[in-house]
């Protein structure tokens, strides 16, 4: 599995469950150091006291600046340096279409999955310019991964009308983390878009999915997804030497054909 991450400090959002606890508990297995961000302190204050001395619970709303300052800072703090590798996982869904889905919930989820995504991979960006190496003037970043990992979806591709208030957003977010990538890979920072499937969560039920959708899931496209296999993919593309990039990765569970 790659050279590992022994001496690297990541960040991750959206921490205390799901896809989020499970990519910090792969970038801690395979040796980084890891600030957990996410709203619930109890879920995260519990994940970091299992792991062990290289964790560290930032708890805070991902879409407010101070918070975003404040997990990066403590990512300085724990790893004697700034984060190197930042994960950009906190988000929400919206069972429902332009037309059904709950307008009142509009402005947070975009506020969410979008702003607070873009707000996280400008400040990321900053730090790790400012921090260097400069692939444009020094050789060294060629041994000094640095990784931006956006968490987007395969509805922010492939439209469905089940979910395209939601797949809206997703669509901005793709589009922010291929620029972005434009942006910075003459520097030697490598941005990469995540866009799962189906995965078993707790999203399904925080978007406003009802049992009987999440059964006929199920049972058409299963097994579905599972917050490891995601994990899984995140910590291949980050184990790379630096000079590789694997850089927009779509994975379904292999019976989901459509979206």
């Amino acid at each position: 599995m790659g050279q590992g991450l022994s001496g690297r400090t990541a960040v991750v959002t959206g921490a205390s469950a799901g896809i989020g606890s499970a990519i910090v508990k792969a970038l801690y297995a395979s040796g980084a150091s890891v600030v957990l961000n996410a709203r619930r302190a109890d879920r995260l204050e519990r994940i970091a006291a299992e792991l062990g001395d290289r964790a560290s619970a930032c708890p805070g709303d991902a879409g407010e600046q101070t918070t975003i300052d404040a997990m990066l800072d403590a990512a300085e703090t724990l790893g004697g340096k700034p984060a190197d590798l930042v994960v950009v996982n906190a988000g929400r869904g919206l069972a429902g279409s332009v037309t059904t889905s709950d307008e009142d919930q509009w402005e947070e989820m975009i506020r969410v999955n979008l702003l607070a995504a873009a707000r996280l991979m400008r400040s990321a960006a900053k730090r790790m310019l400012d921090a260097g190496p400069d692939a444009q003037s020094d050789k060294a970043w060629e041994q000094t991964p640095r990784d931006i990992v956006v968490l987007g979806s395969n509805v922010g591709r492939h439209i469905s009308p089940f979910s395209s208030m939601y797949g809206s957003t997703k669509f901005a977010v793709n589009s922010l983390a291929e620029a972005q990538r434009r942006e910075l890979a003459s520097r030697g920072i490598r941005v990469t878009l995540i866009e799962p499937g189906i995965v078993k969560s707790e999203f399904q039920g925080v978007a406003g999915y009802d049992d009987a959708w999440w059964d006929n899931f199920g049972q058409k496209f299963g097994p579905l997804l599972e917050p490891e296999d995601v994990a899984r993919t995140v910590r291949f593309v980050v184990e790379q030497p630096a000079h590789v990039h694997l850089n927009d990765i779509m994975l379904r569970p292999t019976k989901q054909d459509y979206p």
